[in-house]
């Protein structure tokens, strides 16, 4: 094979990890946007907290301990975003280093996808779980009436 064909195939190889990271740079900003209205959030409630006082005041520390929760989940996600962008470029990298030394780099490289992958799902699942918080935590302008206890009525029950 010509050289010139060697390198536009490693180029042609490193498009779809380029793709790869698109999506997940998309992902982390949603993280973090994620993350800034938990913050937000737990901002506005420790600020009022010192007027409280009873059942309001209780309720209000049972948010920030399901807010901490959720911004514990937000920030692995982001950690786990983060490891699966940096494999990602490592994986591209590689393949360059694989084409420049005539290395055969394919096993690292499907190591690299691999656990790249296996951090994005991870990450995902910290988001699915935190989003659950987050609906399980809504009472729909009725105090007391949480989400559970809609999503256990069933769909229809109204």
């Amino acid at each position: 094979m010509h050289p010139l064909q060697d390198i536009t195939h490693t180029i042609q190889l490193a498009i779809a990890p380029v793709f790869l990271l698109t999506a997940l740079g998309t992902t982390l900003s949603m993280f973090a946007t994620r993350l800034g209205r938990i913050v937000d959030r737990a901002r506005r409630v420790e600020a009022r907290l010192g007027s409280e006082s009873g059942t309001i005041r209780e309720r209000s520390q049972r948010e920030l301990r399901k807010l901490e929760t959720r911004v514990r989940l937000i920030h692995w996600a982001l950690t786990l975003g983060t490891i699966a962008a940096l494999l990602v470029c490592l994986l591209i990298a590689i393949a360059f280093v694989g084409y420049l030394f005539d290395a055969r780099m394919g096993p690292v490289v499907a190591v690299l996808f691999i656990a790249a992958m296996a951090a994005y799902v991870a990450a995902l699942l910290c988001l699915l779980r935190e989003v659950g918080l987050a609906i399980s935590s809504l009472e729909f302008g009725v105090p007391g009436a949480r989400a559970e206890g809609a999503a256990e009525a069933g769909p229809g029950a109204a």
